[in-house]
């Protein structure tokens, strides 16, 4: 992992770079910002560097035994801490019980949030934290001497889930760090640790990822067409987790317009019939497929609305919702905007709660033909 790789956020990169240069490298520090903004990439890139044994242009070289280990971060001098739960059969919650997952998630990419980690470990609906038996784990680790003979590193991603028990011991820990051992915290609500332990750590806060950072990055990674870069780039908020969220449902989006324009259409012209047809389709898919398509339609019908006002620097609309809007935007006004939002949440909830899928689709357009006339 090299700085190259992570994107955007110049600024961080060039005074990180700056400590590699000069040699003074902080023994603990806390990169923090919003998921998606890049700080657990960045410490990543950072920990590269550290462990490179020939670092170019204080960049990994990517070619020594030490980078090869890092290629499936598997390097003995670098530690992980995260959050986890415990599992049946074992009488404590560590991050070492999960190291593999871990390793495949770094390896699809880091940049991922805790429910997608949660996810990825089929735990999403239980407490995750960071126990106490992990600050016993790392200060065991970190006794020893560094296999490689520099460094010691150490990345502690979301440090706000660990419990006071555990925060207590790394504070102490954080004191009296031993020798050439380096604390990378990754953190995503700072306000929440322990304002001792915050006081013992560099800060490096990571803004937003601009529009422009993940214009590039999803033409040149995800091969997005400009027009779609640019509408995904916009609606990610400057977060490249969420960026990533909308790319996997970009080839839906297509069908997703389909089906919105055919809904109004029908609806328009009370073709009760086609609306019960209509239905049936969209009931047809898995409720995850149902979920967006109903995220989409709030989504158009916002933009929609917002299209009236003339202000195209407030709408996030592709080309061919653009091109649709001119036509069907006056539709969309003050006195049916909010209702139609509203009848759109209630069937999101319905989905939910696993009533009839083809219940809900076809009350949703019976309800869309009342609607759109005011």
């Amino acid at each position: 992992m090299q700085f190259s790789d992570v994107i955007g956020q110049q600024e961080i990169k060039t005074l990180l770079r700056r400590q590699l240069e000069e040699g003074h490298v902080p023994h603990a520090q806390l990169f923090c910002g919003a998921a998606g903004s890049g700080q657990l990439a960045m410490a990543l890139a950072y920990a590269s560097a550290l462990l490179c044994r020939h670092p170019q242009a204080q960049e990994a070289c990517g070619q020594c035994p030490s980078c090869k280990m890092l290629e499936s971060w598997c390097h003995p001098d670098l530690h992980f801490v995260f959050p986890v739960v415990k599992p049946a059969g074992s009488s404590e919650a560590v991050s070492d019980l999960y190291l593999r997952e871990w390793r495949e998630q770094l390896a699809d990419t880091p940049y991922f949030d805790h429910l997608s980690w949660l996810r990825r470990i089929g735990v999403e609906n239980q407490q995750s934290l960071i126990s106490v038996a992990e600050s016993d784990l790392i200060l065991r680790k970190l006794s020893l001497a560094a296999s490689q003979g520099g460094y010691k590193v150490m990345i502690i991603w979301l440090p706000e889930q660990m419990n006071a028990a555990a925060a207590n011991k790394l504070l102490k820990i954080l004191e009296e760090p031993p020798g050439q051992t380096v604390f990378l915290l990754v953190s995503e609500h700072p306000e929440r640790l322990l304002s001792t332990i915050l006081s013992r750590t560099q800060q490096i806060v990571f803004p937003a990822l601009t529009t422009a950072n993940l214009e590039q990055v999803l033409t040149e990674r995800h091969h997005l067409q400009p027009d779609d870069a640019r509408t995904v780039a916009r609606l990610s908020t400057g977060s490249y987790v969420r960026a990533l969220q909308e790319v996997l449902v970009h080839e839906d989006n297509a069908m997703f317009f389909d089906l919105f324009v055919l809904l109004m259409r029908l609806s328009y012209l009370r073709k009760i019939k086609d609306l019960h047809e209509w239905a049936e389709q969209v009931a047809s898919w898995g409720r995850e497929r149902q979920k967006n398509f109903l995220d989409y339609c709030q989504r158009l019908v916002r933009e929609n609305f917002i299209y009236n006002f003339r202000q195209p620097e407030l709408n996030y609309l592709n080309r061919k919702e653009a091109d649709f809007a001119v036509n069907f935007a006056r539709f969309i006004n003050e006195r049916n905007v909010i209702p139609i939002t509203e009848e759109i949440a209630d069937a999101q909830r319905d989905i939910e709660q696993n009533v009839n899928p083809h219940m809900v689709f076809f009350d949703f357009a019976l309800k869309m033909i009342v609607l759109l006339l005011r």
